[in-house]
């Protein structure tokens, strides 16, 4: 299925029963809807509670009241237009308002409406920034889907990075081995590029987000082995999402094929509060307990993998949770706490960071209750 053709009104699908169509159109006109041929070839629909269905297919349960539209308070790191940073040594570049399908838990939906503008067709000014700040030795190509760009496009921006001497790694965060392997594997400009600007001792990551088992296809193997023979670096994070992948054999199943494929698993994330996310919501102790299961059952390869929450404060990494109590660690933070331990009350409906503030507060929070004034 070269070039899998994109759809964007649910009408396109026949799958999907007219009286849904019609029912699911307030959460288009909300949502943005996005998906392509290829991975509605995934979905299994028979089955009306079928995963890879609710990752891309709306429901209902979007327009419930819940979560912000920045839940990790994102507006406040941007330095110039398209381009954040938080962490000293790492700076994100907007590129992509578009994505190869649109996943309905996307932590960044707001950046598919019509009134908000974060990517930048012009990354000079991100560029510049980079230039002038030799503490940053990484940078994130981010969006969006960075490889929804032309490979001109992209051969252009990471050519300037590459110029740049103390950017040592460059990232690119894509979805697309999971959504579309052919832009990947079919591309041998995009290959070219890798092999040119992914060296030994500066390497170019491809940060994946395959979220579910049956993501990874003999397509998407085929796009992993054609990206590491390119010279690239590639690892893979994803959140734990409730109907989606919230069961011990899923992950360790996701784990398992990741590690056997060469493929690092990086990251486990905590769901983000987002506005239209409350179906994918799980308890911190529960989805803890489904990861310290999955771990169970893989090699010291999967058990690489780490539980974070990416706050507005930094990167928090759960360490455990027992007897009621959260046991956390800074992996990443916005304001030096690099390394801080937290041990906090954790009550059984807790979901969020924010929901422990009652028992610790970090010493370098803004206030004593809670990061909702944030946005």
């Amino acid at each position: 299925m070269p070039k899998p053709r994109y759809l964007t009104d649910l009408n396109q699908i026949p799958q999907i029963h007219d009286r849904e169509k019609e029912e699911l159109r307030p959460i288009t006109e909300k949502f943005v809807f996005r998906v392509n041929e290829y991975y509605l070839s995934l979905i299994h629909w028979e089955d009306p509670h079928d995963p890879l269905r609710k990752l891309v297919i709306p429901s209902a349960d979007e327009l419930l009241e819940y979560g912000r539209w920045d839940a990790s308070d994102e507006k406040s790191n941007y330095v110039v237009p398209g381009c954040q940073h938080k962490y000293r040594t790492t700076a994100l570049l907007i590129v992509s308002e578009v994505c190869g399908a649109y996943c309905r838990y996307c932590f960044r939906k707001r950046l598919f409406r019509s009134d908000v503008k974060e990517a930048m067709s012009d990354v000079e000014p991100g560029l510049a920034y980079i230039r002038q700040h030799p503490e940053i030795s990484n940078v994130l190509l981010t969006g969006g889907d960075p490889l929804m760009l032309s490979t001109r496009k992209l051969r252009s921006i990471i050519q300037k990075l590459r110029e740049i001497p103390h950017v040592k790694i460059i990232r690119i965060g894509t979805k697309l081995p999971a959504f579309n392997p052919y832009r990947i594997f079919e591309d041998q400009e995009l290959l070219d590029l890798i092999r040119q600007y992914s060296l030994p001792r500066k390497r170019i990551y491809i940060m994946a987000h395959m979220t579910h088992p049956r993501e990874i296809t003999d397509e998407a193997i085929k796009a992993f082995q054609a990206l590491q023979e390119a010279g690239a670096v590639v690892v893979n994070q994803n959140p734990i999402l409730r109907g989606i992948n919230d069961h011990e054999d899923l992950l360790a199943e996701l784990l398992n094929k990741l590690s056997a494929a060469g493929v690092t698993p990086y990251y486990f994330f905590i769901n983000r509060p987002v506005a239209g996310n409350a179906s994918f919501v799980l308890p911190l102790e529960r989805v803890y307990r489904l990861v310290e299961k999955a771990k169970a059952k893989t090699s010291g390869l999967g058990k690489r993998v780490r539980l974070v929450m990416s706050h507005a404060t930094g990167k928090i990494e759960i360490l455990a949770i027992e007897g009621g109590k959260a046991y956390l660690k800074y992996h990443q933070s916005k304001t030096g706490n690099y390394g801080k331990f937290m041990i906090l009350n954790c009550p059984k409906g807790a979901t969020w960071f924010d929901d422990l503030l009652d028992s610790e507060v970090p010493s370098h929070h803004p206030s004593n209750h809670s990061f909702a004034d944030l946005d």
